[in-house]
């Protein structure tokens, strides 16, 4: 896993493609249980090298219920974006995730990963990917259909602050989703 991990720190493939350069961020570790795959680092991450080090990362520990110290412990937590790199800015926030990454290396850190128990799906990249053809026509719809695709998946939307007019719009999320969020999160750790 060592050597997977730092052959991801090392990967330059869409190098040419990233203005800002590339710079790989991902927790993962042999033992970890619940793989957290998102969009891609934005800014902030990408200075810093730390996933989630950002208010979208604040906003997902409180809907968690997990402190900082249980989410950076790699043995539980799998930060696994579906780009490593940021992307850069596009006209209305971050460009999409590169294409690259998730084929390239996301089988190889499964296959190293034997105990992951719940896989979060944050956004319609993670969600397209891995749920395929069963996503529903809207993210919105395939959220509130999150049962249909536990105990391995759970689909939820990106927590970034710039989908609190989709937190407001959505009310039923704070009060239905994230409290079973918690409760099969807690059923694992």
């Amino acid at each position: 896993m060592q050597k997977l991990l730092q052959e991801i720190s090392n990967c330059r493939v869409c190098e040419s493609f990233l203005l800002t350069g590339c710079r790989p961020v991902i927790q993962a570790s042999k033992k970890s249980k619940i793989a957290i795959i998102g969009q891609a680092p934005g800014r902030k991450v990408h200075e810093s090298g730390i996933p989630w080090d950002d208010k979208s990362g604040g906003n997902l520990r409180a809907w968690l219920g997990v402190s900082k110290e249980i989410f950076y412990d790699p043995d539980i937590f799998a930060l696994i974006p579906m780009g490593f790199c940021y992307p850069g800015t596009g006209k209305s926030g971050d460009l999409p995730p590169r294409p690259e990454c998730a084929p390239l290396w996301h089988q190889k850190l499964w296959d190293f990963m034997p105990d992951i128990q719940l896989n979060l799906l944050f956004g319609q990249y993670a969600q397209k990917h891995y749920l395929g053809k069963s996503t529903k026509k809207t993210l919105t719809e395939t959220v509130k259909n999150y049962e249909a695709y536990l105990p391995k998946f759970l689909p939820l939307p990106h927590p970034s602050p710039r989908n609190n007019i989709w937190m407001k719009k959505n009310e039923w999320f704070a009060e239905e989703i994230i409290p079973e969020l918690r409760k099969v999160v807690t059923a694992v750790l």
